[in-house]
């Protein structure tokens, strides 16, 4: 055999095992790329500052009283931090070999610049995969507080990491369209500013779910099944789009093969199709139109028994009826008369016909010893809802409740207020203006109520005094203190504390 067949000749062997090899390459460098990523600078800052939000926020949010329709969507809005410094990240990994003058170098291996990118992309997928612990671990930590009620929805919690992955696919793909450092940071710089600070064009249009995250945050909790957000869709645009951004990255670093073509087919069709559909079902379809109507006007609620009263409330707020229930009974075993006895029906109401975006007032009820409940729970909530049992036993109903304006007030506040932990503390905040001097305006869940500064200093004068003496005084005296022709001053002196030194009519 001559010296030149011996050059010339190809082993087998090497020729059978090179596609082998070059996907054992590639999965080496990506495993070497991503743990390079997570241990990057920004990453880890970005991590840091994720997981103390979630530590920060989540010990106090909803005042120990979630709902979990709420809950998934507020996973979304932190890995956005994440993805952004991914995005730079992964955009320097892939620029590395430019800046060093390296890339002559890596003709000599087995990776064309084609495959190093796949690892590339490959590389953001543990990032994505932690975000996808962190949110779990939000998520798991409301669903295990006691008061939490309701359902999570996957596709809600999806977007976080794809969020992620989208971002870490978006800057591979940058680094093969401009070959220039100062490209991700402007492109970071323009998305902070866009999404993360919120200077986006608002609303919850089909244009405004092109965006990686569309929060929608709502002032009322809503039952799950009346949310009407095309969730399924837009983790499905997500997932098209990060794999389409990444399937590009590698079209254009010199991936021609049909695999990569058929790639980047396939993932802009996935990505086409859920945006086409999210924008379709943003708005509400008759059906749910048609629930949230019955919802608001003739809610179909399961109602329930706790002691002398009843109950009613959407399924998945059932659980939270025993916790309503001791409200009721606090304030009631304060009251006097027939009141003291008095058998009420609690009413959950919602008005879900604007949807997430809706916020109409809720009228009181005009039916006697029947209360008003809304869906959220817990810190201001609960002074609210005891004001709106104090009036109706006070009252009657809801509605006279609200156009009380004279000394009635004195008793239906110290009823609402005194059984508290710390009365004057819920005082101040069942008031608009969190004050405990002078007129105030008084929440409810329906209409509100109205103090005068006489009212506010006789009932802050009597939340100073033992609650055992000023309540037999209020048992005593019920059918006085409960007459429409009482005044603030006439309903002091019955409770032994000085009377006011203005007017106590809130029509003065």
């Amino acid at each position: 055999m001559s010296a030149g067949t011996v050059l010339t000749a190809t082993p087998p062997a090497a020729m059978e095992t090179e596609p082998r090899g070059s996907a054992r390459a590639v999965l080496t460098l990506a495993r070497f790329e991503a743990r390079r990523l997570l241990l990057r600078v920004p990453v880890v800052i970005a991590f840091a500052a994720y997981v103390a939000w979630i530590v920060w926020r989540t010990r106090s949010s909803w005042d120990g009283y979630p709902a979990l329709q709420d809950v998934d969507r507020a996973t979304q809005s932190m890995p956005m931090l994440v993805g952004l410094a991914v995005l730079l990240c992964a955009n320097y990994a892939v620029l590395r070999s430019e800046r060093h003058g390296t890339e002559p170098h890596f003709a000599v291996l087995v990776l064309p610049p084609w495959r190093r990118t796949v690892a590339h992309a490959l590389s953001v997928v543990p990032a994505a995969l932690l975000v996808a612990v962190c949110v779990t671990g939000q998520f798991a930590w409301e669903a295990f507080k006691p008061g939490a009620i309701g359902h999570g929805s996957p596709a809600e919690l999806l977007v976080g990491p794809l969020t992620v992955l989208l971002a870490g696919a978006v800057g591979a793909l940058l680094a093969r369209v401009a070959r220039s450092a100062l490209a991700a940071p402007l492109v970071v710089v323009l998305l902070l500013f866009t999404l993360v600070l919120g200077t986006a064009p608002g609303g919850a249009g089909g244009l405004s779910w092109l965006a990686p995250v569309v929060a929608e945050n709502s002032s009322n909790t809503l039952p799950s099944d009346l949310l009407g957000r095309p969730a399924a869709w837009h983790a499905l645009y997500l997932a098209g789009a990060a794999l389409c951004a990444a399937f590009l990255a590698v079209l254009l670093a010199g991936g021609r093969n049909l695999a990569v073509r058929a790639g980047v087919a396939l993932t802009l069709a996935l990505a086409v199709t859920g945006g086409v559909l999210q924008a379709r079902g943003v708005a509400p379809s008759p059906e749910l139109t048609a629930a949230r109507e019955r919802a608001s006007v003739r809610p179909e609620q399961t109602c329930v028994e706790h002691g002398r009263s009843t109950y009613c409330a959407f399924p998945e707020w059932t659980p939270r009826t025993g916790t309503w229930a001791g409200v009721v009974d606090r304030v009631q075993s304060l009251a006097g008369g027939s009141a003291h006895e008095r058998r009420l029906v609690v009413r959950q109401r919602i008005d879900a016909r604007y949807g997430m975006d809706g916020d109409a007032a809720i009228p009181g009820l005009t039916g006697a010893d029947q209360v008003t409940v809304g869906t959220a729970w817990g810190g201001n909530r609960v002074p609210e809802f005891s004001s709106a049992v104090a009036a109706v036993l006070v009252a009657g109903t809801e509605e006279a409740g609200s156009e009380i304006c004279d000394g009635r007030m004195v008793t239906l506040m110290w009823l609402s207020l005194s059984w508290q932990d710390d009365p004057m503390d819920a005082m101040r905040r069942v008031r608009l203006d969190d004050s405990v001097k002078g007129s105030a305006i008084v929440l409810s869940p329906t209409d509100p109520l109205s103090m005068t500064e006489g009212q506010t200093d006789v009932v802050r004068r009597l939340l100073e005094k033992p609650r055992p003496g000023v309540g037999d005084q209020v048992k005593a005296h019920w059918a006085e203190l409960t007459s429409p022709d009482v005044t603030t001053a006439r309903a002091a002196e019955l409770l032994g504390v000085a009377g006011p030194e203005k007017a106590d009519s809130c029509e003065d």
